[in-house]
């Protein structure tokens, strides 16, 4: 589960359950407590969307603010230019092309953005280091999740992930191409694809979190938390590309205080 948290400005934000040290702070926005017009209404934080610059700008300052309330001291957010890839980026990064980001500096913060993608957040135990990635479908079966879990220091079985919010398993619809993608990476992924109702055979729903909770066990990561959000479904809280197609972006943030 996650915590809803009422930020300054009506900006609201979700935090992971999870069972991360102090030091480490993570949350994900939601699409309210911005300036944005419609369909970019109100929280969008993408520059790439078609919104107006200038409501993005006021946008991401207010999210700069709500950091800021937490750690006064931390450097400015990381973005990613994101291309569906399996790219680890380190901090300092200013709109690389790349869907991960990797510290383990004091002060960096870093941030991926979605709308039906899942973001997971990765900490050490001990908060000297952490991680964000960007894993939609076709990062996830590429390795998005083993190239940024490879970059930490720290053993996997000493690492926490937490699944933010992306789209649920009764809305995410795909075809028989993107099963047999995964099918062919492991047959226990067959667990994941329920056949589509009132289909033909060949139309799935895929179960995004289910994929990522097996592919972080299989890199060796057991303390796995999240995954009840769905984005498509719970309009009122969060951007959606499937529901909407021109929409918004939320961001999910992690750093170290």
């Amino acid at each position: 589960m996650e915590r809803l948290l009422i930020v300054g400005q009506a900006l609201s934000v979700i935090e992971p359950s999870w069972v991360a040290p102090p030091c480490v702070h993570a949350f994900t926005t939601q699409r309210t407590g911005g300036v944005s017009q419609a369909p970019y209404d109100s929280l969008n934080l993408g520059t790439h969307v078609g919104d107006d610059s200038a409501a993005v700008m006021q946008n991401r300052s207010r999210l700069w603010t709500t950091v800021q309330l937490r750690s006064p001291s931390v450097a400015d957010i990381s973005w990613l230019n994101q291309v569906h890839g399996t790219c680890v980026a380190g901090p300092g990064t200013t709109v690389a092309e790349a869907d991960a980001l990797f510290t383990s500096s004091k002060g960096r913060v870093l941030a991926v953005m979605t709308a039906d993608c899942l973001p997971v957040f990765i900490a050490a135990a001990d908060g000297s280091e952490v991680a964000v990635a960007h894993a939609g479908w076709r990062g996830l079966a590429e390795g998005v999740l083993q190239a940024t879990v490879e970059r930490f220091s720290s053993k996997p079985s000493s690492l926490l992930a937490h699944l933010g919010p992306a789209i649920g398993r009764g809305a995410f619809e795909v075809g028989e191409d993107v099963r047999s993608v995964f099918l062919a990476r492991a047959q226990a992924h067959e667990v994941a694809f329920q056949p589509a109702r009132d289909r033909d055979g060949r139309r799935y729903w895929c179960d995004i979190y289910t994929l990522a909770r097996q592919i972080l066990m299989e890199y060796g990561i057991s303390a796995i938390s999240g995954g009840s959000e769905c984005t498509f479904t719970q309009s009122e809280r969060y951007f959606s590309y499937r529901r909407d197609g021109r929409t918004g972006r939320m961001a999910s943030i992690i750093w170290l205080d």
